[in-house]
């Protein structure tokens, strides 16, 4: 196994709580690669809101899905997914059945451009109103340059203090891997 069998493990949770018809979010789009998997996981019937504040990003998923011809159940937005709580329809509170998070910068794109703790944990918050009980927040935290760091410990701290009657927070990580590998973090609304 290598440092990408992060990622199917990340997409089996999701999975696991999503399905046709069901309502999901991708916090950060990037190039489109969750996007698109979240467009097949939910289906015609179901609908992904994906959120990031880099219009290349943006443009990147947008084409991705294109080229599958799975754009139709998508509705992006060219904000922070510290927004989402004012994006997505009110008449859908309760229904949210998941969410996925890749923090770090744009694959591709510029580095100096991040996601940070306060916003991501903003966006968890607002996350745990909308969704379903049984519903999962996935965060894949890459924290291999200063800023991912930053916020990875400003995470971790935030998602190690909720309360266990309100969610499940599972660590899935490598423990014997050089270079700071990506590890995920579940959340699972109860």
């Amino acid at each position: 196994m290598n440092v990408s069998g992060i990622l199917p493990f990340a997409r089996e949770l999701l999975a696991k709580a999503a399905g046709d018809g069901d309502i999901i979010i991708d916090a950060t789009c990037g190039n489109g690669h969750d996007t698109l998997f979240l467009s097949n996981l939910v289906g015609a019937k179901g609908h992904v809101y994906a959120f990031d504040v880099q219009a290349k990003a943006i443009e990147n998923a947008a084409r991705r899905l294109a080229e599958h011809g799975t754009h139709e159940n998508v509705t992006f937005f060219h904000c922070s997914h510290s927004e989402l709580g004012n994006r997505i329809p009110s008449d859908l509170t309760g229904q949210l059945a998941g969410a996925v998070f890749n923090l770090g910068y744009l694959p591709g794109g510029d580095k100096e451009i991040t996601t940070a703790g306060h916003s991501t944990i903003e966006a968890i918050t607002q996350l745990l109103a909308l969704m379903r009980n049984g519903g999962i927040i996935v965060l894949v935290i890459y924290h291999g340059h200063e800023e991912g760091k930053v916020e990875k410990e400003e995470v971790m701290s935030f998602v190690s203090s909720l309360d266990q009657k309100q969610a499940h927070v599972l660590q899935y990580q490598f423990i014997n891997q050089k270079n700071s590998p990506p590890f995920i973090v579940a959340i699972e609304k109860r």
